[in-house]
């Protein structure tokens, strides 16, 4: 039986690939160097367009709404923010941190134009909601066809 499968797509993956293979060639010529990787992640984004919006989806989860700042510019949608890391204390033993903390910056080019003035945002439940619509000039005009 052929079944397709449906793979999450991750546009940084080849890249993050290519940057460990170059880190493990300087590795090998120059020594294990420290790296931190935790002061910039992506969140994750669904873009639909459904009933003349574009609705964007961002999983944000352990955030404040007053930390994540939307921009729109040129048919561009920019994400930005910071996750702060909860204070360490001496006391804690962490045996594994795989959360990711500090900045982040998401900029989306939009399929449609959209109508600015009417963009909606709701954060619920560690999840960024963005309804972008579209002008009423993009939504497909139905014209009567007269016989005679």
């Amino acid at each position: 039986m052929n079944e397709k499968q449906i793979t999450r797509w991750e546009p940084f993956r080849n890249f993050l690939s290519l940057r460990d293979n170059f880190d493990g060639l300087f590795e090998n010529f120059f020594g294990r160097m420290p790296m931190e990787r935790q002061d910039f992640w992506l969140p994750t984004v669904d873009i639909v367009e459904n009933n003349g919006n574009i609705e964007v989806k961002v999983e944000l989860p352990g955030m404040n709404k007053d930390d994540i700042k939307i921009t729109i510019k040129n048919n561009m949608l920019r994400l930005s923010g910071e996750r702060k890391q909860e204070e360490e204390t001496k006391e804690k033993t962490f045996h594994r941190i795989e959360r990711y903390f500090g900045k982040f910056c998401r900029t989306i080019q939009l399929p449609a134009d959209i109508d600015a003035d009417k963009i909606k945002a709701q954060y619920k439940d560690g999840v960024l909601n963005i309804t972008l619509p579209k002008p009423k000039s993009m939504k497909p005009k139905e014209i009567e066809v007269e016989v005679k």
